[in-house]
């Protein structure tokens, strides 16, 4: 059965963006397990705020796998890269069902939330940049409940502090 993993980076303050929604403190080319853990999912899950962060960067990065953009918005068009998704639970109990690769769920913080507010996530993968931002958009937001992890690997990349952790269910 497939698995939901978060994947995220996050200040050492715990925001994942600027309070505009900026990652400009993030390190262009820092080492990390990235790479290895793109090879690993063939599904993306966005929030339609970070799909319009993403878009904003340039081209857009994730081609090669199969993405869904959550919207309250359903009079988004679909595209050759995304499919602009309403449902979160129907889409994702699909997903879970059906074979193939692990489902990397993007962000951003609302969408976090609900995922783990509906335990839909299976493993939390944060690479810890060392930068206190002070403020920003917190990576947990409005969790309704305690959720237990278990740690199961750290890496360190350089500065970078990847932790992985496995949703305790």
């Amino acid at each position: 059965m497939r698995k939901i993993k978060l994947f995220i980076a996050s200040s050492i303050d715990g925001y994942i963006a600027r309070s505009d929604g900026s990652v400009d403190w993030l390190p262009e080319h820092a080492k990390s397990g990235y790479v290895e853990f793109y090879k690993t999912i063939d599904k993306v899950i966005i929030g339609r705020k970070t799909y319009e962060q993403i878009l904003s960067f340039g081209a857009y990065p994730y081609k090669r796998k199969k993405s869904y953009v959550f919207t309250s918005n359903t009079d988004q068009k679909n595209n050759e890269n995304v499919e602009f998704v309403s449902n979160v639970e129907e889409l994702t109990k699909g997903l879970l069902l059906s074979s193939g690769k692990d489902v990397w769920l993007v962000g951003g913080s609302e969408l976090i939330s609900f995922f783990l507010n509906h335990e839909l996530v299976d493993e939390i993968i944060i690479s810890i940049i060392p930068v206190i931002l002070g403020k920003g958009i917190p990576l947990f937001n409005e969790i309704q409940k305690e959720t237990k992890l278990e740690l199961i690997k750290t890496t360190q990349y350089d500065d970078l502090l990847e932790m992985r952790y496995r949703v305790s269910k």
